[in-house]
């Protein structure tokens, strides 16, 4: 059996849908102009409003809303009404957009700890990762345990310290918190601007300039020369950058030790070296409701986090008795037998969708797969890749991609391999954690008995987390989860999308005696 690992490559020296074909072109794109990164933090962060801001400034989408929906719309990324409803992300969110030259796959991940499943599937086929921080909360308990998860998966990683308007944000103290509880070698790289309240701006430490956002929205990226009165700071926070920098990259190492001053393709190179290695963690600061700062952490998105040729990924052979590792073939071409993983499973209005990261390979639309788990052989009829509201139809998907399958009968974690492949093959899945909370379900009507379970069958598989079962006693349904949030969510689910209503409550357990003595 194969199951693949991962390492860092040695570099260290439901809104509506719509479909429109995308336009072929015979030029595959280049790996390295790729960025698979998700979003994650504590709840309340600021996470989908920093994934609505990256949508509007690579301009795609024209309008920002706001997470609530108080303006009737809602964040793109909230596309269940009952995120717009409760304000909370309760499912990930797949998009992708293009900054610069490269196409970035964002995936937007929930902040509770109950639908935690859905941040450690989607850093299980990530290459990176953004880890927003409250300027008031800092480290928080949810901060702590997304950390753990992108470690399970080596993730390289920045941070980015949002809500810089808040009354009470620190952005110093969440950094000797970020040191202190998650233990990383980090520093700044940017820096507020605080100076003119109603413009602020952030100082970039690296090229040692002022940066404004000018509206309207911050749309305007302008530079200019640091004001006086931060010159002491950009020095003193410039340096300490540097000297952290020094302890993670040999070549800046040799460097600093040897007093040559480092120009800015140097400092970049060298951040980005230690960034995929993972011995160093920038952060940079910002607003995203203010619109401040979006524009630089895309830049650091792209400059600093690795792209899917610089993560090998291992596969471990395991039929013949004893591990071997072999390491995936990132190419884009068809020269490679395809090997990708179906990390999440969502019925749509147009039917199944699976998302697939694709490791190895290539994939046309018309090909056969073969599910390593079941051994059927399976037709890919459609592929496409979800663009907000939009899913636009591939013809091909490659190593590094990450797209969606039509139609395709499977489980999440299931391996999708070349039906040519000889040996049996199959990725090792994410990690799943155990349920910590029961209770009993029933539908309010029998008339719904059938709806009732359709739904309940759908949600066990499209969530790990979610299972159902019966007491052998009492005869009773019972649902377990993550915690009572997420069994009310799906409670709610089946009122909404089922029109089944359900009543939850706490199971009965029967009532034992037992014999301690014997009766006379």
């Amino acid at each position: 059996m194969l199951r693949v690992v991962r390492a860092v490559s040695a570099l260290q020296k439901t809104l509506p849908i719509t479909f429109r074909n995308l336009s072929t072109n015979n030029n595959v794109l280049d790996l390295s102009k790729i960025r698979n990164i998700g979003i994650s933090a504590h709840i309340d962060s600021g996470k989908t409003t920093l994934s609505e801001r990256i949508l509007f400034y690579t301009k795609r989408i024209k309008e920002m809303h706001e997470v609530r929906g108080k303006d009737g719309v809602g964040a793109v990324m909230d596309s269940m009404e009952l995120e717009r409803l409760r304000g909370i992300t309760i499912q990930s969110a797949s998009t992708f957009t293009m900054w610069k030259d490269c196409t970035i796959n964002l995936i937007d991940t929930p902040g509770h700890v109950d639908f935690t499943v859905e941040v450690e599937r989607a850093l299980r086929v990530l290459d990176g990762a953004v880890l927003v921080l409250c300027a008031v909360g800092g480290v928080q308990c949810q901060t702590i345990t997304v950390t753990r998860q992108m470690d399970r998966y080596n993730i390289p990683r920045i941070a980015f310290i949002n809500k810089l308007d808040r009354q009470g944000a620190d952005h110093v103290r969440v950094l000797n918190q970020i040191r202190s509880k998650l233990n990383f070698n980090s520093a700044f790289i940017n820096i507020p601007l605080c100076e003119e309240p109603k413009n602020t701006g952030i100082i970039d430490l690296i090229s040692e300039t002022a940066v404004y956002f000018d509206e309207p929205f911050g749309l305007t990226v302008r530079q200019d020369a640091i004001p006086s009165s931060m010159l002491a700071e950009t020095k003193e926070r410039r340096a300490e950058f540097i000297e952290c920098l020094a302890n993670a990259d040999d070549e800046i190492g040799e460097a600093f030790l040897n007093e040559k001053p480092l120009t800015q393709a140097e400092l970049k190179a060298g951040l980005h070296r230690a960034t995929i290695a993972r011995r160093f963690v920038p952060v940079l600061v910002g607003s995203a409701l203010r619109n401040r700062g979006v524009q630089l952490l895309l830049d650091a998105i792209v400059d600093y986090l690795p792209n899917p040729g610089e993560v090998i990924y291992y596969a471990l052979n395991e039929s013949s008795g004893e591990t071997r590792k072999v390491p995936l073939k990132p190419e884009r071409t068809s020269d490679n037998p395809f090997l990708g993983l179906a990390f999440k499973l969502e019925a749509s209005k147009f039917g199944q969708l699976t998302y697939m990261r694709i490791y190895q390979g290539c994939l046309r639309r018309g090909d056969s797969v073969r599910n390593s788990r079941t051994g059927r052989r399976i037709r890919v009829s459609r592929l496409g890749r979800l663009n907000v509201t939009e899913l636009e139809d591939l013809e091909a998907v490659y190593a590094g991609d990450i797209a969606a399958f039509f139609g395709v009968d499977c489980a999440s974690g299931d391996t999708m391999v070349d039906v040519n492949m000889k040996e049996p093959l199959a990725m090792e899945s994410m990690f799943i954690p155990e349920p910590v909370v029961s209770m009993s379900i029933k539908p309010t009507n029998r008339s719904t008995v059938e709806l009732f379970s359709r739904g309940l069958s759908r949600f066990t598989r499209e969530d790990p987390t979610f299972i159902l079962s019966q007491d052998s006693d009492t005869g009773e349904s019972i649902v377990s989860g993550m915690g009572e949030l997420h069994l009310e969510i799906y409670a709610q689910r089946l009122a909404r999308e089922y029109n089944a209503p359900c009543i939850l409550g706490k199971p009965r357990v029967a009532f034992r005696e037992t014999l301690s003595e014997p009766f006379t």
